[in-house]
């Protein structure tokens, strides 16, 4: 009798790729790219480098799977904000929820999309292209929305929708610095609250 079960492909992985990118994605929120060593990813991680290299190819496409992971997991307040339905709205989850995310008891203080880079020589030159195309898509997505807000009559004919985004951005990025000096939280809301003053009346 012909038995005609497959042989499987290769060896199957010994670990969790999602829970081994999630180590890695903390690791590079606390000590940014260039501070996260080899040694210290695959150790948080608990895999070989070897395992390493074969799930997610090399140190700065870990570094982007990693991105991609805060962007849907901790810093998905982003995107669920332009879903609010006024401007002012959209602003207020948008700065509540860095506050949030910024300090979090279970995740390093800060945003791995602000420390990800900072103080970073040519060999962050990966971490810092890839953060800044971060940063400024957050940023037109905010545009866009606050122009359709000028559309709507939600806001006035004559606001800005650039200068709105670079406001709660600039104020959200700040505080996310803060958050890493050790700002407490119900500090960091009262800026957020005193920011959201001065929004323009519709």
């Amino acid at each position: 009798m012909t038995d005609h079960r497959k042989a499987p492909i290769g060896r199957p992985r010994g670990f969790d790729v999602e829970q081994a990118l999630e180590r890695a994605m903390l690791v590079f929120w606390e000590r940014g790219y260039e501070g996260a060593s080899l040694t210290d990813l695959t150790g948080a991680m608990g895999i070989t480098r070897t395992s390493m290299y074969a799930a997610f190819g090399n140190k700065e496409q870990l570094f982007r799977r990693a991105v991609e992971l805060y962007t849907g997991g901790p810093a998905s307040y982003g995107l669920r904000a332009l879903e609010e339905p006024t401007a002012k709205a959209v602003a207020t989850a948008f700065l509540n929820g860095t506050v949030q995310a910024t300090t979090r008891p279970d995740c390093p203080s800060g945003c791995l999309g602000v420390q990800g880079s900072l103080a970073s020589g040519d060999l962050g030159r990966p971490a810092r292209d890839v953060l800044t195309a971060w940063r400024n898509d957050a940023r037109l997505h905010l545009e866009r929305r606050f122009r359709r807000a000028i559309d709507e009559g939600d806001l006035p004919r004559d606001a800005d929708a650039g200068r709105l985004a670079r406001y709660v951005m600039a104020v959200s990025f700040g505080m996310a610095v803060q958050a890493a000096s050790g700002t407490s939280r119900d500090d960091l809301q009262a800026v957020a609250d005193t920011a959201l003053r001065n929004w323009p009346p519709a």
